[in-house]
């Protein structure tokens, strides 16, 4: 699960339940819930990328997620009685699978919101990556060289 250091720092993405975000390495929903639920009164359940949340019998959430998943490393908790936590882990952790929804067709970020993620994304994975190496770079360079690699990409995959 996310760390507290990476919670402070994510991007959200609001929805009519609550929100999402993700790093590197999962995507997490966070469903408000009203004071006092229970454990017992939700069936969350992840089915190869299908996702249903049901909620004191009402439906929260049902669809395909948006990304591919490691569908035996899923989990959920309740929090405090009124949070409930929707963690899935992405099966390509690399930092280049930004998503842009977190189901397909539902709960989509704003083009804004979006970038921020791409970009928080980018971030983690450079730091990752340079992890105990100096380095000078500012991260708006790290940014304009990102954006620079996947504009090559794209050129050598329209030839």
């Amino acid at each position: 699960m996310a760390d507290f250091e990476e919670r402070i720092d994510v991007v959200e993405c609001k929805a009519p339940w609550g929100c999402w975000y993700q790093t590197l390495e999962e995507v997490v929903a966070e469903v408000t819930l009203e004071p006092g639920t229970k454990a017992k009164e939700i069936k969350c359940k992840l089915s190869g990328k299908k996702l249903t949340t049901v909620v004191r019998g009402k439906e929260i959430m049902n669809g395909t997620v948006a990304g591919n998943v490691v569908t035996d490393d899923f989990l959920w908790t309740v929090e405090d009685n009124k949070l409930l936590r929707i963690v899935i882990t992405k099966s390509d952790r690399t930092g280049r699978d930004c998503w842009q929804s977190l189901l397909q067709g539902q709960y989509p970020a704003d083009p804004q919101v979006y970038d921020d993620m791409e970009k928080k994304l980018t971030m983690e994975r450079v730091q990752r990556e340079t992890q105990g190496i100096e380095n000078t770079t500012s991260w708006e360079q790290v940014w304009q060289w990102d954006a620079a690699r996947k504009n090559m990409i794209a050129i050598a995959n329209a030839e």
